[in-house]
């Protein structure tokens, strides 16, 4: 039979194209392990120590470190915080999708044999027949399509940029609370000490009458009230810590016996630094979810070049061969869908909606990002100017404590003076303390809004998240 070669070939491309499919593997999830392995994250790991020296760039690299600052614990979360596990597995999913647009529709092949029951017994009741079937995509909707999956990808990239910078942002405001309880603590801490002796004072004086009882009760309500806060901001430096943690990716624990160092703190950006024009117009074209959402406003526009080119229909081309009681018959048709009851008018219009919806959306955020900037700078010009005044207040109550100290020395005046002296000090710390972390709260909230580093005299890491070097653990 005249057929069997072709169908022989037939069958031997459909071999060939089996073996190069992709097989399935199964990659199950333990819930158990994960929780482990979790709880097993430490700042010793030997994959976080890669991590930081492939993107650290600092000369006489060693490890471990012998104190951790902000600029270390923020590559800590960008290696650790599993937000950016997601965006990267998002990251990938839209690359993957740039491979199915990438795709040519698949040819068919049609295999139609037939029995005559009739047939002459000098003749084969057989007829063989096949088909081939080729599909050709017309109007360029392949390229559309690579494009709009290009831009999609640019926006997930640009999404895991923003997550960078919001990791970022939580483990500043995280650290930067830490710090803030951690030195109220200390400082309460004295305070209570110091109103102790203050109260153990006045008992004497009263056993001596030399003051009234209604004295020592309020020096007595004073350190109930010292202790209560010291208490509170224990329990908030505590939480702080375990929020700290959190930002981080690690579990509590694995920051127990790490030495910190808070020098990303000591210092404010002037004033004039964050008014300028420059740096607002950097941030209206250059924040991550701004370009997102510019990348997803031409994803909309390919998406419509994509639904009007549908207009115009595929072409299926379908050469065939069939063999007849001894006859070749070959065959070369061509179909295609008529447009005739629609012109793909809905989908069209949806894309437009589309396009419409994400320019609105860009220029919302935008608007929306000048806002914040206007709002932030003038926070923290406000909490600044606050804090210059907390500072002068502070000098002038260090210059008058300085003053007791000398009377005390001097003999004119008494322990119970200097040691009430000590307690209003510390008051007057404290209003600092409070002063100084508002300005830096604001000074954060400026950093958002800009999404950029102020203190550019500090090793700030980038929050392009660079991905993980190979063989990590997970």
């Amino acid at each position: 039979m005249k057929t069997r070669p072709a169908l022989f070939f037939l069958f031997l491309l459909l071999l060939l194209t089996l073996s190069g499919c992709v097989s399935y593997t199964d990659k199950p999830i333990n819930a158990s392990v994960t929780a482990s392995g979790l709880e097993a994250r430490t700042l010793a790991d030997p994959g976080l120590r890669e991590f930081f020296k492939a993107n650290l760039r600092q000369e006489g690299f060693s490890w471990p470190p012998a104190n951790w600052d902000l600029t270390r614990l923020m590559l800590t979360a960008f290696y650790y915080h599993p937000d950016l596990d997601v965006t990267r597995a998002e990251l990938g999913f839209a690359e993957a999708g740039s491979i199915t647009a990438g795709m040519r529709p698949n040819p068919t092949v049609n295999f139609s044999p037939q029995f005559n029951s009739n047939a002459l017994a000098s003749v084969s009741p057989w007829t063989m027949g096949w088909s081939l079937n080729v599909p050709i995509e017309t109007a360029g909707k392949r390229g559309y399509r690579l494009d709009q999956a290009k831009h999609q990808t640019d926006a997930a990239r640009f999404k895991l940029l923003n997550t960078a910078w919001q990791v970022r942002r939580r483990v500043r405001v995280t650290f930067l609370a830490f710090y803030v309880a951690q030195t109220k603590r200390e400082a309460l801490q004295k305070q209570a000490d110091i109103q102790a002796r203050l109260v153990d004072l006045l008992a004497h004086r009263l056993s001596a009458g030399a003051v009234s009882q209604p004295e020592v009760t309020l020096a007595h309500l004073a350190l109930q009230q010292s202790q209560l806060l010291l208490a509170e901001t224990q329990r908030e430096h505590a939480e702080a810590k375990v929020l700290l943690a959190s930002s981080l990716g690690l579990p509590v624990q694995a920051l127990d016996g790490i030495a910190f160092s808070f020098d990303a703190f000591s210092r404010l950006p002037p004033d004039e630094s964050l008014g300028g024009d420059r740096l607002r117009r950097l941030a209206l074209v250059n924040r991550a979810d701004i370009l997102k959402a510019l990348a997803e406003y031409d994803a909309s526009q390919s998406a419509l070049h994509l639904e009007i080119a549908k207009q115009y229909p595929d072409i299926q081309m379908n050469p065939g061969h069939q063999w007849d009681q001894g006859e070749n018959r070959w065959s070369l048709g061509v179909s295609l869908k008529l447009p005739i009851l629609n012109q793909n008018e809905g989908p069209i219009a949806q894309a437009e909606a589309n396009r419409k919806l994400a320019s609105a959306t860009f220029l919302a955020l935008q608007n929306q990002t000048l806002g914040d900037i206007d709002q932030s700078v003038t926070g923290f010009r406000m909490a600044s100017n606050k804090l210059t005044i907390a500072e002068a207040l502070l000098a002038s109550r260090e210059k008058q404590q300085g003053a007791v100290t000398a009377q005390f020395n001097a003999g004119e005046t008494d322990r119970l003076a200097l040691t009430s002296a000590d307690v209003e000090l510390i008051s007057i710390q404290l209003a600092r303390l409070d002063a100084w972390n508002r300005a830096h709260q604001a000074l954060g909230l400026v950093e958002d809004a800009l999404q950029r580093p102020l203190n550019a005299e500090l090793d700030h890491p980038s929050p392009s998240n660079p991905p993980r070097p190979e063989g990590t653990s997970e």
